[in-house]
């Protein structure tokens, strides 16, 4: 599979990545087997940049059963900030995000992580600075060899021109365009590593009902849904993919900003399928992506990115 450096950080990261969420919220103890042949299935297929959270359920002792014992292979990714049970104490903290650190290393069987980004925090906390701080002692300790931000709209703004962090994570896709006006291009213009979540869009272009992929929370995709009707309402693209998939992760391959698309799923025929696009059916045509972003410039009302 193709490589990309990732910005600054100099890691060699596959064009595609994997998200790890499905595989944590949707899959259960019982169904370990399954997210053990996920995970493997990709790194065997050319994919080196796995990405996790603190707060994805089950999904970091999963990386910790599956793939431990092959380290070196891959770049890993994951994110903290937040209080674990969710909701059953204060997030935001430098004691959790240092205490979540030495949980992720313990769940996922392993002594660094590569990456350890701040996960979708607001503007206040970051300006406050003592999770900043405990991100930077982590790193200074080699529990995590660079730091990041993962988030979107004026959050992502400030991380990116704060010049702290070395990568941003933001959210992109064929209905959610809003960071590559201004937030791509600034992220890049800094040297930062470009890593962009739901590259697919929650697999709503083309759907013929809302997807609704994640049961914890099914009315997670209902935006998207929503501005991919009103977007398709206009009628076909031109030159437009056969496959709604291709079409979604097509185009956001097509911008150079972007280091790394991680995608998620929890089947292995859905990743073999995502392997092959992006290795033999790329790119889709400039006319497509063209229209994509004429479309969602003269249609997108006020349409903030969706965390």
């Amino acid at each position: 599979m193709q490589t990309n450096v990732l910005g600054k950080t100099g890691l060699k990261v596959s064009r595609l990545g994997i998200g790890l969420s499905e595989t944590g919220f949707n899959l259960s103890e019982s169904e370990e087997s399954q997210a053990r042949e996920v995970i493997n299935a990709a790194l065997d297929q050319g994919i080196n940049f796995l990405d996790t959270a603190a707060c994805y359920d089950l999904s970091e002792e999963q990386v910790g059963a599956a793939v431990s014992h092959r380290r070196d292979e891959f770049t890993l990714a994951t994110k903290a900030g937040h209080y674990i049970p969710r909701g059953e104490g204060e997030d935001w903290t430098a004691e959790i995000v240092t205490q979540s650190i030495e949980r992720s290393l313990k769940r996922m069987k392993t002594d660094r992580v590569d990456l350890l980004q701040l996960h979708s925090c607001s503007v206040e906390i970051l300006e406050r600075g003592e999770v900043i701080e405990a991100l930077q002692k982590a790193r200074d300790a080699g529990k995590t060899r660079f730091i990041g931000y993962s988030g979107d709209n004026e959050s992502a703004e400030w991380a990116v021109n704060s010049g702290i962090f070395d990568t941003l994570q933001t959210s992109f896709n064929l209905v959610d365009q809003k960071a590559r006006s201004v937030v791509l291009p600034a992220a890049k213009e800094q040297g930062m590593g470009v890593i962009i979540k739901r590259p697919i869009g929650n697999a709503v272009w083309g759907a013929p009902q809302d997807p609704k992929p994640y049961t914890h929370n099914p009315t997670y995709t209902e935006e998207y849904f929503r501005r991919a009707g009103k977007m398709q309402a206009e009628g076909p693209l031109p030159s437009e993919p056969d496959d709604r998939i291709l079409t979604a992760l097509g185009f956001v391959l097509a911008h150079d900003e972007v280091d790394v698309a991680i995608v998620g799923t929890q089947r292995p025929a859905h990743l073999e399928s995502n392997i092959e696009m992006a290795n033999s059916r790329l790119p889709i045509s400039t006319e497509a992506v063209q229209a994509l972003h004429e479309r969602y410039d003269r249609l997108a009302d006020n349409w903030e990115q969706r965390g």
